[in-house]
């Protein structure tokens, strides 16, 4: 198909006005993001990793958790303090989980299968799994304990919230899955 001067040009001009409504959709959904507190419509963060310590976020301790229980400095200096102990006791574990991460386990030893290695590989996971969530409810366990009686009561409160915010969206979803 040979392509004429005016099809040229008018594809040219449907090419550009693709790229520049393409380009004010990116900015407009940026202005918005900004707006929003980097928030998206759900009300999600979604603005990357600026501010958060470790993997889980301890943002979710230091910020919101700090903002909505009201925590004096002190009290978030010694959740820092804590943080920063659970992440020295669980440095070993972390570095042996992800020494460990993608390897596989020889369980069909030249076409065998060595049910015994595949066991203890299984052990050995479940037995790091389990120190880390020791670690983990000690860590939550000390963090609990340096909050108010008040600030333990919000924070009842807010869990008490979450779980029926929870029940709410499964028995919706049950009902949607049920409906196709």
């Amino acid at each position: 198909m040979k392509l004429t001067g005016t099809k040229k040009i008018l594809g040219g001009i449907a090419l550009a006005g693709a790229m520049a409504l393409t380009g004010v959709v990116g900015v407009a959904q940026q202005q918005q993001k900004a707006q929003d507190g980097g928030k998206d419509r759900a009300g999600w963060n979604r603005g990357g990793r600026e501010g958060r310590k470790g993997r889980h976020g301890m943002e979710g301790f230091g910020g919101r958790f700090a903002e909505k229980l009201n925590l004096t400095d002190a009290q978030k200096q010694q959740m820092e303090q804590i943080r920063a102990r659970f992440q020295e006791s669980t440095k070993s574990l972390h570095e042996q989980a992800r020494a460990n991460r993608g390897k596989d386990f020889d369980a069909f030893n030249g076409g065998a299968f060595n049910e015994s290695a595949v066991r203890a590989a299984a052990q050995a996971r479940a037995n790091m799994h389990v120190e880390m969530e020791v670690a983990r409810a000690r860590m939550m366990s000390e963090i609990y304990n340096i909050l108010t009686p008040e600030q333990k009561a919000q924070l009842a409160q807010e869990r008490q919230q979450r779980e029926q915010r929870r029940q709410q969206w499964r028995a919706n979803r049950g009902g949607q899955v049920q409906e196709n």
